[in-house]
Formats: C-alpha cells, structure tokens, sequence
C-alpha cells in the first residue's frame, strides 16, 4: 500500500520539509505566528508552519488539528505542544507553548484593561462586531485551503465531506453540545477509518 493510499503524504512534498534548529527557533516562531493571530491563530498557524516554515505538510497539519481538536483545552495550545514535541521532545513543546503564550498575555492584559474603559463607545462596540465577521471568515478560508488534503485520507474525500456536513448541521444548525457530537461523529470517524486502514 503506497503512503498516500494510506493517507499519509507524498514522498516528494514529504521530501521537502524543514525542520526547527532549535528551543529558540521554536519559541520565535510560535511567537510570531501569535503576534499575527487577531482574530484567530489557527488561520496564521497553518500559513506559518504549512506554506513558509513548511515544518508539516497538510496532512500532517490536518492530523494535528484532528488531535488538538479532541483535547481538553483551546486547539493551538494543544498544537502548539504537539508540534514542539514533535520536533524537540519536552524542550520544544515548552518552548513553542511559551512562545504562543507570551506576548499574546501581555496584550490581552492591556486591551482588557483598555476596553474596560472603552466598552460602552459605539465605535468599540461596532470594531468588535466587525472583527467577529473577519474572524469567522479567516476559519472558513483555512477549511477551504485544506479541504484538497482531504483527497489523500484514508477514509476519501465524499466520506470526510459527509462528516463535514453533518458536523456543521449538529453544532452549527441543530445547536448539539460539541462533546457530543465529538463523541458520536469522532468515534465514527476512526471506526471508517479503522476499517479502511485494515488489512
């Protein structure tokens, strides 16, 4: 069974990888990545380390989404630790979540002081709606860039755009609590792909 048969990626874009030097290229690059994540990280994160660090392949980022999306915690922090243990073991994971976290702290400590002073200006109150729209925006567009990925998971593309769909209708639609459609659509998810794994 070849290696995009089996989902993972192309030996000749698997070739072309990079990898962090070090502790400190990690923290730097997780913090850069944070600085630029108005409105979302997630977005940046997959233009960072996928398209210019080029660290994962679209798979490979799919996957650790996929993983940090089923942990306890917001999604990039988890990432953020796979990622750094990943490349670097303890050290990197250490340092890439303190990377993500540290000016972003600083930042939000000094607008949520701003903004107590500043919550009821209609002007602030519209910057804030308005950055909402963007940032729903900026989930969508990530979804489409790696919606081609998709087309070399194990379980095929009509399969993973059936989850999709019925992902988007229970929590998005039908307002489900999220861990359960985790549970029920996430267990279904690995037993399809179990299957089609097997041998």
């Amino acid at each position: 069974m070849s290696a995009e048969s089996r989902g993972g990626p192309p030996p000749a874009e698997a070739d072309h990888l990079q990898r962090p030097d070090s502790a400190s290229e990690m923290f730097l690059a997780f913090n850069w990545l944070a600085l630029q994540g108005f409105g979302g990280v997630l977005p940046v994160a997959q233009r960072e380390l996928v398209e210019k660090r080029r660290w994962l392949t679209k798979e490979d980022f799919l996957a650790v989404l996929s993983l940090g999306q089923v942990l306890p915690g917001p999604n990039i922090v988890n990432m953020a630790l796979i990622i750094g243990q990943r490349f670097l073991g303890w050290r990197g994971a250490v340092s890439s979540l303190a990377g993500l976290l540290a000016a972003p702290t600083a930042i939000v400590l000094l607008l949520a002081a701003l903004y107590g002073q500043l919550d009821r200006l209609p002007a602030v109150v519209g910057a804030l709606r308005g950055m909402g729209v963007v940032a729903a925006a900026l989930v969508v567009a990530t979804g489409l860039k790696l919606l081609p990925a998709l087309r070399r998971n194990p379980m095929g593309l009509p399969a993973c755009l059936v989850f999709g769909v019925a992902t988007i209708v229970l929590v998005g639609v039908l307002r489900w609590p999220l861990v359960w459609v985790v549970l029920g659509l996430g267990t279904l998810g690995v037993a399809t792909a179990w299957r089609r794994l097997g041998p």
